[in-house]
This record gives structure tokens, sequence and C-alpha cells, in this order.
């Protein structure tokens, strides 16, 4: 048995033997060195309640390469790539030690969800949202909780499912303007929220620039 294969169950068998962290590691079609990760979102948090996937992939020269991880499970973060699940967080690149194991990693993306960087995002549109109204954030990141991450209902939304001006993070008034001017509803969600159309920037962008906008889109 090489030396990633004995160092991986290691870690596979403590992490099984951990009853506190609620951190869980599982092979993914039985294979050691692709496996899946999951951790609950931490409390006093929008992702409280949800459960998140991680992926796995362990690299031939782990432990001294660093891990590769993304997000199965969709969720609204500055430093997680909403579409692709990708994730920005320096132990996975260049500040990655061999001391560091697959829990301790869960541990620190789970913190990740604590603390968000957006000033050094992986996603841009979701930093621009944290950035530009923290609240607005951080009812968005709560109800992608819920209809990704099997979190509770947000509080206020009545249960709705899959409502895509929510899903974006918008004012739905604000969208029912534009949409009574004519535009697809879809389509002025999507300008909206490349625009950032939210919080106190809504005062900073001009009705006139939103129609150039939806027209040109």
């Amino acid at each position: 048995m090489d030396a990633r294969l004995r160092r991986v169950n290691k870690e596979i068998t403590d992490c099984k033997n951990d009853k506190t962290s609620q951190i869980k590691i599982e092979l993914v079609d039985e294979s050691p060195f692709h496996l899946k990760g999951s951790f609950p979102g931490p409390e006093g948090t929008p992702y409280e309640g949800g459960k998140f996937e991680v992926d796995i992939v362990i690299p031939e020269s782990y432990p001294f390469q660093p891990v590769k991880m993304k997000f199965i499970t969709k969720l609204y973060h500055p430093n997680v790539s909403s579409a692709s699940g990708a994730i920005c967080l320096d132990i996975l690149k260049d500040a990655w030690s061999p001391v560091l194991t697959l829990k301790s990693t869960l541990i620190s993306l789970q913190s990740l969800l604590c603390s968000p960087e957006p000033n050094d995002p992986q996603d841009a549109e979701v930093a621009k949202h944290y950035m530009t109204s923290k609240q607005s954030f951080e009812e968005t990141a709560a109800y992608w909780t819920h209809i990704y991450a099997g979190g509770p209902p947000p509080k206020g939304s009545g249960g709705a499912a899959n409502d895509e001006v929510a899903i974006a993070g918008l004012d739905k008034a604000q969208v029912d303007r534009f949409e009574a001017l004519g535009f697809q509803r879809s389509k002025v969600v999507d300008v909206l929220r490349r625009l950032n159309y939210r919080g106190a920037n809504i005062a900073k962008i001009s009705d006139d620039v939103v129609v150039e906008k939806l027209l040109m889109a």
C-alpha cells in the first residue's frame, strides 16, 4: 500500500470516528482518491440548517500537493462560484501544508461560510451584492440554503420554491416595474442582477441605463 493510500484511509477512518465535528467523508464509486465531504451550515449564518456537500479529488502527490475541492451543493457566497462551485481559499492553493487533513480543510470551508472575504472573491457579482447590501445578501443566501441545501424557509418567504427574483437577490417591486414596460421577466432579472441593482445602488443607476441594457440584451 503506497503512502498516499495509507494517509487517505487513515484520514477517512479518523473522520468516521469523530462524532463531534459533524464532518463526513465518503467514497465516490469506491475510489479512495475521489471522495465526497459534507458538513452542516454554521449556526448564526444564512447557511444554518443546510447540508453542504463538497467534491474532493486527491492528487497523486498528496499530501505535498493540495486536495482539489469544489462545492456540489449550490450556495450564495462571495468566495464560491454560484455556477461551478469553485472555491477561493488560500489553503487550497499556495497556503496548503502537508500537515492539513481532509477534515481540517472541510472545517476551514465551514469557517469560510461564517466569514466571507468579498475583497478576494470567486464570484464577483455575489461579492458586489454583499458589499452593497449585507442584509439583502443574507436573505438571498438563506433562500439558496433553503432551495439547494435543504435548509428552513427564510422568514417572510412563504416557502415559495425557485423564485427567480429571490434567487437573484433582487427587489420584486423593481423587477415588476421594468417588466410592466414590456420586457420579459427573465431578461429583467438577468440585467438587474448584472447591474447589481440592489440597496443603495438603485439610486445610482438611472432607469434610462436599465432600459438601454434591456434593449441590448
